[in-house]
Order: C-alpha cells, then sequence, then structure tokens
C-alpha cells in the first residue's frame, strides 16, 4: 500500500520521466543481448576468415619461398630441372594424336581400294556388255 501510494502521489511528467527510463534500460538491455549475439557471429566469421587468411598468406609465402630459391638458383649459375611430367604428358599426347591419324589413314586407304574393284565398261567396244539387247 504504501508504495502504491507513493505512485499515485507523483505527478505526471515524474510518471512519463520513470516509464521512459524504464524503457531505456529495456532498450540497452536487449541491445546489449544483441551486441553479445553479434560479438559471437563476428568472432565465429572472423575465425573463418582468419583461417582464410592464413591459407592465403601460407600460401604466398610458398610462393615467395619458391621463387627465392629459383632466383638464388639462377644466380649460382644451376639451371632449372626438366619438367618431367609435361614432357611425358606431352609425348603420351602426340603418340595418341599420331595413332589416331594412323587408323584414320589406313581407314581411308581401305574405302579407296573398294573404289578400284569397281569394272568399267568400254561402251565402244563391240562385244561390250553394255551393247548387248536383253
Amino acid at each position: 500500500m504504501f508504495g502504491s501510494s507513493l505512485i499515485d502521489r507523483r505527478s505526471k511528467p515524474e510518471r512519463v520521466a520513470d516509464q521512459a527510463w524504464q524503457h531505456l534500460l529495456s532498450a540497452v538491455g536487449s541491445a546489449g543481448d544483441s551486441v553479445r549475439d553479434a560479438t559471437r557471429v563476428a568472432r565465429r566469421n572472423s575465425s573463418g576468415l582468419a583461417d582464410d587468411a592464413t591459407d592465403l598468406v601460407g600460401s604466398a609465402a610458398d610462393e615467395a619461398r619458391r621463387r627465392a630459391s629459383l632466383a638464388f638458383d639462377a644466380l649460382a649459375g644451376r639451371r632449372p630441372a626438366l619438367p618431367w611430367t609435361l614432357l611425358i604428358a606431352a609425348t603420351l599426347a602426340g603418340a595418341a594424336i599420331g595413332w589416331a591419324a594412323g587408323t584414320a589413314a589406313r581407314a581411308a586407304g581401305s574405302r579407296e581400294q573398294n573404289t578400284d574393284e569397281i569394272e568399267f565398261v568400254d561402251v565402244d567396244r563391240p562385244n561390250s556388255p553394255a551393247n548387248q539387247d536383253g
């Protein structure tokens, strides 16, 4: 009862200010929750970004190390090693293309032999099958 009588005795501006204060406290509280949630999400996302950045920096460092090694070898007068995998792949591709071309040439040659077996008839010859009446 004592608390209710104090609330009733306050003026309207005091009650409005009290309500505004309560709304402000609840907004700050919910904003704090939102910030904590956003912080958790940002921490999760930033760890993924950090992993990606680490991979990127690591690959860039590996590339820089490789190039520095090649430059050092070049300055020392050492020639780079032959790219054996590339040479073997090119040789196999050339062999496959050569085999395909040879097979196609043999197939075309066998078709030409069939046309040589056709007998041409000389129409001007007197005993020609074309001159005989049937």
